[in-house]
């Protein structure tokens, strides 16, 4: 019943994608030839002609789509993964129709129906598929349309997963039982989950229960096994997913990639990679840019009261350690007399600083000192959004006594961060600081930075522990 199910719904799917590729084909047509946004020089071809081609394009993309993958199962993928399939398979067999039509020397269609089509073709697709998932997980949530698996492992990898599982019913998958290796334990139950036997036994409960995934999730020193299970699971028709048990090493945006048919773990990322960096360096020069030309009269006046106010330069220079533990200058007005350190040392700033000048405690405490730091984002040293630069003289005493300090620098320094728009900033906890900072790492997007810039201007400037 439960194939017959994924039947029907395969079927329904690739019926929705016939009838989206032909209103994408059509609509192409009239936007090419009767929209007036490009003149027509050469006269309106017969719609006719156009129509015919969707007798060689509904078959093309069934078999492309088929040959991506796009018509199996996907109740553990993601909606991201699955568009940019569908923009793949769509632009392959875009290429192989343009090449095929450009053989068929009698009749020369237009290009620009074509680009229009491969574009519209991947929304339409892409929005088919989102409405159609959606409908789906709602069917699943009220208990249709259901996978049953079976979890080999119950140690806290297996039990993990079956909680994840559990909380997700959008995914329409069911936990029939678990497999263990420990005989004692077999009969009870795991968060309400049955012990039904041994590893050996896979085989048996899966041609008894009717099991259509087995997901494997032994623990890391039992991985010895998993030879031994795939070989009594044999030529079941099931899927097989297997959970690597290298979770508690994974510190920053773990991920799985695929190299030469070699599945990679990744274990530790940037997420500064492709279009994420162009999109993250492009909002830091507009916005560094149109910041700097704003407030160029405020950076006048401010460096004419540093000259008039105190001996020494406008702006101070001092070293940070940034992405990849890169050293840069970082640039601040001079809020301190010169040679502040010269008898304390490299220290943090404390309230009530006598090393700071009058006009400095202003600039200190309405921020307006970080000004020329925007100078800074357009050298490319820094970002607008990131974990906030040290002063590596502090780096390694932090390296030493704060866990995973150092994976900060997985991402440019900021002149703002999500710490910092949390509340964490200047004298207070530094745990805290890393904490949030490898939260904003981990879950990084543009709409993410957007977000932290909104909040620092919402907020405003002057910061209690700004001093």
């Amino acid at each position: 019943m439960l194939k017959k199910h994924s039947k029907f719904f395969e079927s329904l799917l690739l019926l929705a994608d016939w009838f989206t590729l032909s209103l994408a084909w059509v609509s192409s047509y009239y936007l090419r030839f009767y929209s007036g946004i490009i003149p027509v020089y050469k006269g309106i071809p017969s719609f006719k002609i156009y129509l015919t081609l969707l007798v060689f394009m509904i078959p093309l993309w069934g078999l492309v789509f088929k040959v991506f993958g796009l018509y199996r199962p996907r109740r553990v993928s993601t909606r991201f993964y699955e568009i940019l399939d569908i923009g793949k398979a769509s632009t392959f067999a875009t290429l192989i129709l343009i090449s095929l039509t450009f053989l068929y020397r009698q009749y020369e269609f237009s290009r620009l129906t074509f680009f229009y089509f491969w574009l519209i073709n991947i929304v339409l697709l892409s929005l088919t598929r989102i409405l159609f998932r959606e409908f789906l997980r709602f069917l699943r949530q009220k208990g249709y349309n259901q996978r049953y698996a079976l979890i080999i492992g119950t140690e806290k990898l297996g039990q993990g997963l079956a909680k994840q599982l559990q909380k997700h019913p959008e995914l329409g998958i069911q936990v029939s039982g678990f497999l263990t290796s420990d005989l004692d334990s077999i009969g009870n139950a795991i968060q309400r989950i049955k012990i039904l036997g041994k590893y050996s036994d896979v085989r048996e409960f899966v041609t008894k229960l009717g099991i259509d995934i087995v997901f494997i999730a032994l623990p890391f020193n039992a991985h010895n096994h998993l030879r031994e299970v795939l070989g009594w699971i044999g030529d079941e028709m099931v899927s097989i997913m297997v959970l690597p048990d290298l979770f508690e090493f994974i510190t920053l945006r773990g991920s799985v990639c695929e190299f030469e048919g070699m599945p990679l773990i990744s274990l530790r990322d940037t997420p500064l990679y492709g279009w994420n960096i162009i999109g993250k360096r492009l909002l830091d020069i507009i916005f560094a840019s149109l910041v700097l030309i704003i407030t160029s009269p405020v950076i006048g006046i401010v460096a004419l009261l540093i000259k008039i106010t105190s001996q020494g330069p406008v702006f101070f220079k001092q070293e940070r350690m940034g992405m990849d533990g890169k050293i840069f200058n970082m640039l601040k007005f001079r809020t301190m007399f010169i040679n502040a350190e010269q008898e304390t040392g490299p220290v943090w700033t404390k309230k009530g600083d006598p090393r700071c000048t009058k006009t400095g405690k202003f600039l200190r405490r309405t921020s307006i000192d970080e000004l020329p730091q925007f100078i800074n984002v357009l050298r490319g040293d820094m970002s607008i959004v990131g974990p906030r630069p040290e002063r590596p003289v502090f780096i390694q005493n932090f390296r030493n006594t704060i866990p995973k300090y150092m994976l900060r620098h997985k991402m440019k320094a900021g002149i703002t961060g999500w710490a910092q728009v949390s509340g964490w900033r200047g004298n207070t906890s530094l745990e805290k600081r890393i904490e949030y900072d490898l939260y904003y790492i981990e879950n990084w997007t543009l709409n993410f930075d957007l977000k932290i810039i909104w909040l620092t201007l919402w907020n405003g400037f002057v910061n209690k522990h700004a001093y």
